[in-house]
């Protein structure tokens, strides 16, 4: 994915998640774009695209990171401006109610390759305004106040001149401070509860609450099977998102913070509370871990964002080549969503726990 060169950035300004912003010009005021009132579709198991007209129970309404977000009827034309949103609603098989998705920094979640097949892809990167408009959604979702915000695609309340309601993530404001230059900082650690929190929003917008609820008892499941017995509170790890220049880690209380606490180790960056704070790579040195999670992205708006690109750095450059985790070549390969507060976190906690197992640094 072409994005701006990040030397163009003064360091802790960009975010890894960052991609190149497309132009904007003036939007008008689109007669096109779809209002939800008057798109039923009945009882739990929707998603039929032959869904009665009336709509029992609506409209409804969640509360979402200080904002109401009420719908008259679940949503027909969805756009979701990041994937991480994408593949909830996927997950939920509400496919058939997407009009459009963005903001990808991975291929989809396995399983949900056909599904995704049949939605449209707005762009790549973030999309513009008239481009989301274009796609005529009556809902639109994002996981990112990055992205659903001033400097983003547009703010809610752009979004709600036009009758389209907008809804955040709460992974990304629940004990979330965004007010800075970076990704912001969490004054409370993440927890998969708000990414369940998300699952159920959804659901219960869309009329598949009983999903919902589905969905949210597999993932449990996953992360109690995955992490059952397991002790690794001798293991230090790294979370590296890209970046060669300037490496964006992990601090104590994203997304990684939960694969960290799972299994019972230690995040060598666990005395910031910055979400994907930058440092040198002297710091990354100095701290020495004993296994280094790489975040493996098909993007390219960062530098080293394929994992087999960071090996080569960790590998050849004189500051890293001889870190223990390097040596050792204790390297945990997890996709960009795996890295983001999603339901892919999931993924990487299994994936963390089963490397700790695999390098004998779990009990």
């Amino acid at each position: 994915m072409p994005a701006a060169p990040p030397a163009a950035r003064p360091v802790g300004r960009r975010s890894p998640f960052a991609p190149r912003r497309a132009l904007r010009g003036t939007v008008p005021l689109l007669a096109g774009v779809l209002l939800a009132a008057g798109c039923g579709s009945g009882k739990d198991g929707g998603g039929d695209s032959a869904a009665p007209d009336s709509a029992a129970g609506y409209p409804r309404t969640v509360r979402d990171c200080g904002h109401e977000v009420e719908v008259t009827a679940p949503p027909r034309r969805a756009v979701s401006l990041n994937q991480g949103t994408t593949e909830i609603l996927l997950s939920l098989g509400l496919a058939d109610r997407m009009a459009g998705t963005a903001t990808w920094t991975d291929p989809v979640m396995k399983g949900l390759e056909k599904a995704n097949a049949g939605v449209p892809r707005l762009a790549d990167d973030m999309p513009s305004f008239e481009t989301v408009l274009d796609a005529e959604p009556d809902f639109v979702a994002a996981s990112f106040a990055s992205t659903l915000g001033t400097g983003g695609v547009a703010t809610r309340e752009r979004f709600a001149e036009l009758g389209v309601p907008a809804y955040l993530s709460p992974s990304d404001c629940v004990g979330k401070d965004n007010s800075g230059d970076g990704d912001g900082s969490r004054s409370e650690p993440f927890t998969m509860d708000t990414v369940y929190r998300e699952v159920r929003d959804l659901a219960r917008l869309f009329d598949v609450a009983e999903r919902g609820e589905e969905l949210v008892a597999e993932l449990k499941s996953r992360v109690r099977r995955a992490t059952s017995g397991i002790d690794a509170s001798d293991a230090t790890l790294m979370y590296w998102f890209a970046n060669s220049t300037s490496p964006y880690l992990a601090g104590c209380c994203g997304a990684p913070g939960v694969m960290t606490r799972a299994v019972g180790a230690k995040n060598a960056m666990d005395d910031t509370r910055d979400e994907w704070p930058q440092v040198g790579w002297e710091t990354v040195a100095d701290r020495d871990p004993d296994v280094l999670v790489l975040g493996d992205l098909t993007r390219r708006s960062q530098t080293a964002e394929t994992a087999a690109k960071k090996i080569e750095f960790l590998e050849s450059d004189p500051v890293t080549r001889n870190m223990t985790a390097v040596r050792e070549k204790r390297y945990v390969l997890l996709s960009g969503q795996a890295m983001n507060p999603t339901i892919r976190t999931v993924e990487g906690v299994e994936q963390v726990a089963a490397a700790l197992r695999e390098y004998g640094l779990a009990k």
